[in-house]
């Protein structure tokens, strides 16, 4: 596929807008803190909007108004020592990048994960230093047929999921020509725990926080630097709505086995399994057997969950920033392969119930006590080899499910497809709902070559257990 760069613009606020240095929450300095993408595809219809230059011009002045109430993103972030970051609100603007391609939707197929999303999704030049990459870059791509795609990547140091979809229908929302809907709350005290003058006895009790542990290796292995470097693909897989129906009653035959008495601390609904847990199960026994590990295998799988309404008081409507909380559920290979799927749902409900207001506080306590937070912070996509590692013999599932993932539409109609951009991590994989409401989900997932065909056999093969 060819694709010509057409031009690239700075987006600036389209008004003045507050500057200064923006505390970070420690949640904003650990885990991911590189920009992730996404990808949206639209065809070409009646009432496109013309002329040609009509489209980036709309997008352009509607996402310059949208950086006025959602300046953070309009910033650069700068490094103060310790592995930390400060946000630094100066109003220097987002990049927006137009681009045509000689291919049609056509020729994508159904639009799946592949290398030429390469081309359709902006690059961040991770090269230059941190406080010259803007946190948010935009692609439109002109195709052959009339269709465009339209890509973003956001800095995950500024926001999470939720968040970033915040932006963006808000965004499409300006578009539209319609008014803000959710005013973005911008003060991060709120994920910053208990200041250094709060007497001690006000303070969360600290908590046991495994999910700071760096996950396990492979048994006879001192590092994982050969894992990170085998090639890895990524695939597709969908569950039918009958299908997902089926493995919830895979996983429910053993529940009551596994979930005897309630946690402490429980924030989670007792009952059956939720399509989370049980699609995460799946996907975690699929991938021991496909990576053919021993029994004895230790092996992590790791969850985020996002805290906004599990904090007390509940976090403010349209808190802009990052609120997911990572946590991990261990076991053995052997153990998840040998015992029922409920076993490994359980595992995952296991770690997902643990995030309650007072585990947060004390997770966030321990970042703040933390002299460096390098260790902490995944940075795969600069090259390193610090940081947690989800890759062989573990794993990492976001969930979609409830976001608002689709019905984008900046005024010409929603997108035919959405998903996430470019991603070769080993281990990552993400479940999404169908976009036709179908009741199916999708798991898009990241693993290496030499185990994708075994994953897929078991993936399909295990729901006529």
């Amino acid at each position: 596929m060819v694709v010509k760069f057409k031009d690239c613009e700075v987006v600036k606020p389209s008004k003045t807008t507050w500057k200064g240095s923006l505390t970070l929450s420690e949640w904003d300095q650990v885990g991911t803190i590189t920009h992730c993408p996404t990808i949206y595809f639209y065809k070409s219809n009646p009432n496109w909007v013309t002329p040609q230059d009509a489209i980036p011009n709309s997008l352009k002045d509607s996402l310059a108004r949208a950086l006025v109430p959602f300046y953070p993103l309009a910033g650069r972030l700068r490094w103060i020592g310790g592995g930390r970051l400060e946000l630094d609100c100066n109003a220097m603007g987002v990049q927006f990048v137009e681009a045509e391609s000689d291919s049609k939707l056509e020729d994508f197929g159904d639009l799946s994960p592949s290398p030429e999303y390469n081309y359709l999704v902006p690059t961040v030049d991770y090269s230059l230093p941190i406080h010259e990459l803007p946190l948010l870059l935009v692609q439109l791509t002109r195709f052959k047929c009339g269709g465009v795609s339209l890509s973003l990547t956001i800095s995950h140091a500024v926001v999470d999921g939720p968040s970033a979809l915040h932006f963006i229908s808000e965004w499409a929302r300006l578009a539209r020509g319609e008014p803000l809907e959710v005013t973005p709350f911008l003060d991060r005290k709120v994920m910053q725990g208990r200041d250094d003058n709060t007497p001690a006895a006000a303070k969360p009790l600290p908590l046991d926080h495994s999910e700071f542990d760096q996950p396990p290796l492979l048994l006879g292995q001192s590092d994982n630097v050969e894992e990170r470097k085998k090639k890895t693909t990524v695939s597709m897989l969908r569950l039918r709505k009958d299908q997902l129906e089926k493995l919830k009653c895979i996983a429910n035959d053993s529940y009551d086995l596994y979930n005897n008495s309630s946690s402490a601390g429980s924030t989670t609904k007792r009952g059956g399994y939720t399509r989370y847990e049980t699609v995460s199960g799946h996907i975690w026994r699929c991938a021991c057997k496909a990576r053919k590990h021993k029994a004895e295998q230790p092996t992590a799988l790791g969850v985020c969950v996002d805290s906004r309404s599990r904090m007390q008081p509940p976090l403010p409507q349209g808190y802009f920033g990052n609120a997911t909380f990572d946590v991990i559920a261990t076991s053995h290979s052997g153990e998840l392969v040998s015992k029922p799927l409920g076993y490994a749902a359980s595992r995952i409900r296991e770690a997902i119930e643990k995030v309650s207001n007072d585990y947060v506080l004390s997770a966030i306590e321990n970042m703040k006590n933390q002299p460096d937070l390098t260790r902490f912070q995944d940075l795969h996509a600069l090259g390193s080899d610090e940081g947690p590692f989800y890759g062989n013999p573990n794993l990492g599932v976001v969930s979609w499910l409830t976001l608002p993932i689709y019905g984008l539409d900046f005024g010409w109609g929603k997108e035919i497809y959405m998903g996430p951009g470019t991603h070769d991590f080993d281990g990552d994989s993400l479940i999404l709902p169908s976009s036709d409401g179908d009741g199916s989900v999708v798991v898009a997932l990241c693993l290496q070559v030499a185990h994708m065909d075994a994953f897929k056999k078991h993936f399909y093969e295990d729901l006529s257990i």
